[in-house]
């Protein structure tokens, strides 16, 4: 069953159109006013998507890199052709190690074939790696759904002894949809599986300056599934967890490393200092190939993605006339700094959502992660 539907129409985040013979994605830069589709051919296509964001997420950035790889083995197969390919495309986002465990994937398989054998078996490596994010993400939501499920079971959580529960209230940050994945998503996979088994729930939306991820994405994605769902500023997460307005947070990540750090969407990090203060549960949805098992400190060891200053200093928006449009916020000339992720320390982290259940956010926890996945 995907959970991806337009209008009624299933959709995946990108997909192999085999009557185009290519690569097709939901270009991301046009939501939520136009549903906009690309076409990606030739490596530079998938380097583009990738660096300005056609498509995001760490997931989606995966797929989208192991689609690119086949691409270009179909036009060249020689080895410097896939060590520069894997070059090219790793080069594009420091940070997400969806991308780089891909490459390594897909290197992994090709490698060791003779050019010939390479186009074909690249194809299917990458559809392959599509189709298990699929699975993972699914098999997250089904995690995350129990998890809800013994959250509305907590006392007091109706307003008299024949009262329906009240709504499950989660926060989200940035988006960790289907949008970020091949579909399900991360974080939202246990709220369309709660949203399909009826179980009562309302999702605080932050906007997720700078780019609004969660404004122009999240909200769209929920909208069209029926999910119940407000929009708030990023600064507001705080303020309703103080008034009893939020029952957990949950978000997605884009590197996990060895100890338990998660680093995600800049401001993942205050939500989830706001969530131990005021005793709230913070977990983190993510597949364990987000898992950077080489690394034992985010705040150490984690590259953080700076982006250009222009998304701090300009808006893009819908005007009163329909057209799509780019304003400046700030006077001409104003230096901004826009790093675009943030590490949260595992101390702060309840628990992390793989597809393999829930785990600790500690070197002990994902030591026997580890041992499960061998």
């Amino acid at each position: 069953m995907p959970a991806m539907k337009v209008k009624g129409q299933a959709f995946r985040s990108i997909w192999f159109d085999a009557d185009r013979d290519a690569v097709r994605v939901i270009d991301q830069r046009a939501l939520p006013h136009e549903f906009r589709l690309a076409t990606l051919e030739s490596l530079d296509d998938f380097v583009t998507a990738i660096r300005d964001m056609w498509v995001r997420g760490a997931p989606l950035i995966g797929a989208t890199a192991a689609w690119g790889l086949a691409r270009q083995m179909r036009r060249d197969p020689a080895d410097a052709a896939l060590a520069r390919a894997s070059e090219s495309l790793a080069a594009t986002r420091p940070t997400a190690v969806n991308l780089a465990w891909a490459l390594a994937a897909m290197t992994e398989q090709l490698a060791p074939l003779a050019p010939v054998q390479r186009a074909a078996a690249a194809a299917g490596a990458a559809a392959a790696i599509c189709e298990a994010d699929v699975r993972i993400n699914r098999a997250i939501g089904e995690h995350g759904l129990a998890l809800f499920r013994q959250l509305t079971a907590v006392p007091g959580r109706t307003a008299s002894a024949t009262a329906c529960p009240r709504p499950l209230n989660l926060l989200t940050h940035c988006n960790a949809g289907w949008l970020a994945t091949v579909d399900w998503g991360t974080a939202t996979a246990p709220i369309y599986l709660a949203q399909a088994a009826g179980l009562p729930l309302h999702v605080w939306v932050d906007e997720t300056r700078p780019r609004n991820q969660g404004a122009a994405l999240t909200c769209w994605e929920l909208d069209g599934a029926g999910v119940d769902h407000t929009l708030v500023v990023d600064n507001a997460g705080g303020h309703l967890m103080q008034h009893g307005q939020v029952d957990l947070v949950i978000v997605g990540a884009d590197r996990v490393t060895a100890n338990g750090d998660v680093c995600n969407k800049i401001g993942t990090y205050l939500k989830a200092l706001a969530a131990r203060d005021n005793g709230l549960p913070f977990y983190v949805a993510v597949p364990t190939s987000t898992i950077d098992w080489s690394l034992a400190d985010g705040l150490a060891d984690i590259p953080i993605e700076v982006r250009h200053g222009h998304e701090v200093t300009t808006l893009s928006g819908r005007a009163a006339s329909g057209e799509i449009t780019t304003i400046a916020l700030t006077p001409p000339g104003t230096a901004a700094h826009n790093p675009a992720f943030d590490v949260t320390p595992a101390r702060l982290v309840t628990g992390l959502i793989t597809e393999y259940g829930v785990v600790e956010a500690s070197a002990a926890g994902l030591a026997d992660l580890r041992r499960r996945i061998r």
